[in-house]
C-alpha cells in the first residue's frame, strides 16, 4: 500500500520555505486560511499575509493589486469559491492583464465528501483552462504539490493550481522531476495508455496492475499534472506506440483534461480509440469520499472497464 498524505499540507509547507527565500511572496486568503494550510505562512510573515474574510471577489481584486505592485501572489480558498464565485474577477483582473497571481485551490472534486454538491467543485478545470493566459496544474500527490508550488512561483503569470481535501496516495518520489507542461511516465507499457491527473493518477496505476495480473495487458501510465499547456508530444507518442488512450480525472467528463486530450488527438495523425473516465454532467451529493468515487465511476475498476472498451475497438 502507498503512504497517504494531504496535498494541501505540502502546499503550506512549501509556502513557508518560499517566504524565507523571497520577500516578494505574499499570500491572500478568504477566511479559510487554516483549511488551505496557509496560516503558518501568516504566523511567520504576518506583514505578507492578507485575509479578506468571506469575500472571494475582493480577495481576487486584492491579489491583482498586489501583483501590480511587484509581488508574486498566492491566492487561496476552496475550489468552488476560487473559480466559481470569483470568475469575473479572475478573468478581468488576473487572466486578461496576465498578472503574477497563483490561484491555489483546495477541496476540489467529489472527494470533498460530506460537504455535498454546493462545495464539490467539478467544473473548475473547464473554467480555468478556457481562459487565455491561464495555466492549469493538478498535481498527483504530496511530493508533486510541493514541487508544483515552487514551480509556479518561478514561472511568471497566472496559474490555477488544483488540490483536494483528503489524503491521497504518494505515487511519486521526492527526487522525481517535475516540469510545467511535461507529462511523466510512471509505468511503461505497450498495449494501452492510461492518462491520469490529480488523485486519478493512483487509480490509473492500480488499474494498470489489475490489467497486468488478470489478463497480461501491458498498460502505460502517464501522469498529466499540467492540464494547460498539455504535453502534446507525449500524448501523440503514446497514441502511436500503444494504439489506445484512457483518460481519468476527478472532474466532469466534459471540457476537462480528457476533452483536451481528445482535441489533441483529433488534430494528429493518430486517431486511436479513446475513452474518458470522469464524472457525468451532474452535480454531486453528500457522502463518504470512497463511496462517491465508486458511485461516480472514479475507481481503478472503471478504468479497467474503459481499457477493455478501447482494446475491443482498436
Amino acid at each position: 500500500m502507498w503512504e497517504m498524505a494531504k496535498q494541501r499540507d505540502a502546499y503550506g509547507e512549501a509556502l513557508v520555505e518560499l517566504g524565507r527565500e523571497r520577500d516578494d511572496i505574499v499570500v491572500v486568503g478568504a477566511d479559510l486560511c487554516g483549511s488551505c494550510r496557509v496560516t503558518n505562512f501568516g504566523d511567520e510573515f504576518p506583514e505578507r499575509m492578507f485575509n479578506t474574510g468571506i469575500a472571494e471577489q475582493n480577495m481576487t481584486g486584492v491579489s491583482a493589486g498586489l501583483a501590480l505592485s511587484g509581488k508574486t501572489v498566492f491566492s487561496s480558498t476552496f475550489a468552488v469559491f476560487a473559480t466559481g464565485r470569483a470568475y469575473d474577477q479572475v478573468r478581468q483582473s488576473i487572466a486578461y492583464p496576465e498578472l503574477d497571481v497563483k490561484i491555489v485551490s483546495t477541496h476540489a472534486g467529489i472527494t470533498v465528501g460530506g460537504d455535498g454538491a454546493s462545495h464539490q467543485m467539478l467544473e473548475d478545470i473547464a473554467l480555468m483552462r478556457v481562459l487565455p493566459n491561464m495555466k492549469v496544474v493538478a498535481p498527483a500527490d504530496y511530493h508533486e504539490s510541493r514541487k508544483a508550488t515552487f514551480a509556479v512561483s518561478e514561472n511568471e503569470g497566472p496559474f490555477y493550481l488544483r488540490m483536494g481535501r483528503s489524503s491521497v496516495p504518494i505515487v511519486t518520489e521526492e527526487e522525481t522531476s517535475f516540469e510545467i507542461g511535461e507529462a511523466s511516465v510512471l509505468k511503461e507499457g505497450s498495449d494501452v495508455t492510461l492518462i491520469g491527473t490529480g488523485i486519478m493518477v493512483s487509480e490509473c496505476l492500480k488499474a494498470a496492475e489489475m490489467l497486468n495480473k488478470q489478463e497480461d495487458i501491458d498498460a502505460r501510465v502517464l501522469n498529466m499534472s499540467t492540464i494547460k499547456p498539455l504535453d502534446e508530444k507525449s500524448i501523440v507518442k503514446s497514441a502511436k506506440e500503444t494504439g489506445g488512450i484512457v483518460t481519468a480525472e476527478e472532474h466532469v467528463v466534459s471540457q476537462g483534461m480528457g476533452s483536451g486530450i481528445a482535441q489533441v488527438l483529433s488534430e494528429s495523425d493518430y486517431h486511436v480509440p479513446m475513452k474518458r473516465v470522469g464524472i457525468p454532467n451532474v452535480f454531486g451529493e453528500s457522502g463518504e469520499s470512497d463511496e462517491l468515487m465508486e458511485k461516480y465511476g472514479l475507481t481503478a475498476e472503471h478504468i479497467v472497464e474503459s481499457a477493455h472498451d478501447v482494446l475491443e475497438r482498436r
